[in-house]
């Protein structure tokens, strides 16, 4: 199972193989990874943040339009991501173009949040000055009760956005740091190469 990505075809089932045994090693969040954008000043941005979805298409995580890793996408829309699974020491990385999903996906998604997750993202104006605590538990209250007794919609200021890879690089971990890589790369046609690198 560690060594499989240098006979596969297709990065997506060894990436969901790894992040299935993950989810049973890693104590918070298999599923967290670093996102890295750039922004208008050309200066790279890095957070951590969690993808809500994948398939062959790229790995899907959601935000508020308004926040600065949105802004950043919407003017230079092409990121890079990295999961770390320390407890399997193994590293997953993703470079590519980035497209806004649809609404129906941001819908669906939506949907499956925990009430006050889908009341926070009401309350919240992300990446922005907040004076202090008391002002977000007061609008996060004032939600509360606009939407007592029914589903709150999904905002329209709240989305999801696709990592559309171009490349993705597994890593493993090895003795002395003769560490075990492979990169695999989509080509014109949409079908993927693979290459060993050395570590």
């Amino acid at each position: 199972m560690s060594r499989d990505f240098h006979a596969a075809d297709d990065p997506f089932p060894v990436f969901e193989s790894w992040l299935q045994e993950a989810g049973g090693t890693e104590l918070n969040d298999p599923n967290a990874m670093a996102l890295a954008t750039v922004d208008a000043d050309g200066m790279p941005d890095v957070r951590v943040v969690l993808m809500n979805g994948y398939d062959a298409r790229g790995i899907v995580f959601y935000t508020n339009l308004g926040s600065a890793k949105a802004m950043e996408l919407s003017s230079q829309p092409k990121a890079a991501a990295v999961f770390h699974w320390k407890s399997l020491r193994r590293q997953v990385r993703f470079r590519g173009t980035v497209e806004q999903v649809s609404a129906e996906e941001a819908d669906a998604y939506y949907a499956t949040r925990p009430r006050m997750s889908r009341i926070g993202a009401w309350a919240s104006h992300q990446s922005h000055p907040l004076s202090s605590r008391a002002e977000l538990e007061n609008a996060v209250a004032a939600r509360e009760s606009e939407f007592e007794g029914r589903e709150p919609p999904r905002p329209t200021w709240w989305s999801g956005f696709r990592i559309v890879p171009i490349s993705v690089e597994f890593w493993l971990d090895m003795p002395y740091r003769l560490h075990d890589r492979a990169t695999f790369t989509r080509g014109g046609d949409g079908g993927w190469s693979r290459t060993r690198l050395y570590p």
